[in-house]
């Protein structure tokens, strides 16, 4: 991933789809063993099949991807999913039933997602302002809220142009 300018202006609201894939397993590889986890080859597999895709994928499609992998059936990737969600390398779309790969790995968060409702394109938002605003408000109502997934649709830059 590239490197901000010290002098520019970061926004809060960033991507936060990894770039680099091989890079970004490297850092999963080492989260995983920091977890005291393994990222086996059916999770490195799953999780190289979600940085590859360019929109949110379905258990099912991963699965038939899964090429090399013969022993490969439903439950498999489940858990595949369900490890690289619990280590924070992967969140699930709710109203799509898909997963993506998450970049901001090193820390948890609430996953905001920005929908296209024309290409089908899902892009993560790291919004630390939505994020801490939920959280007081959730708080303020007497609900200890552990995760939230909050999903706006509507056109992306380039179906919008």
């Amino acid at each position: 991933m590239a490197q901000a300018d010290p002098h520019t202006h970061v926004h809060v609201n960033t991507p936060c789809s990894p770039q680099d894939v091989e890079a970004f397993l490297e850092e999963a590889e080492k989260l995983a063993i920091r977890k005291g986890q393994r990222l086996t080859r059916i999770r490195r597999k799953v999780l190289r099949l979600l940085l590859e895709s360019a929109e949110p994928s379905k258990a099912y499609d991963l699965l038939a991807n899964l090429d090399g992998e013969g022993s490969a059936k439903p439950p498999t990737v489940y858990r595949a999913l369900d490890f690289l969600q619990e280590v924070g390398l992967a969140h699930k779309i709710e109203s799509l039933n898909a997963y993506v790969a998450c970049g901001h790995a090193s820390h948890k968060h609430s996953a905001v997602f920005l929908i296209c409702e024309e290409c089908g394109g899902a892009e993560e938002l790291h919004a630390i302002t939505t994020t801490e605003a939920l959280k007081a408000e959730t708080e303020a109502a007497g609900f200890a809220m552990h995760h939230a997934v909050i999903e706006a649709r509507g056109l992306c830059r380039k179906c919008a142009s």
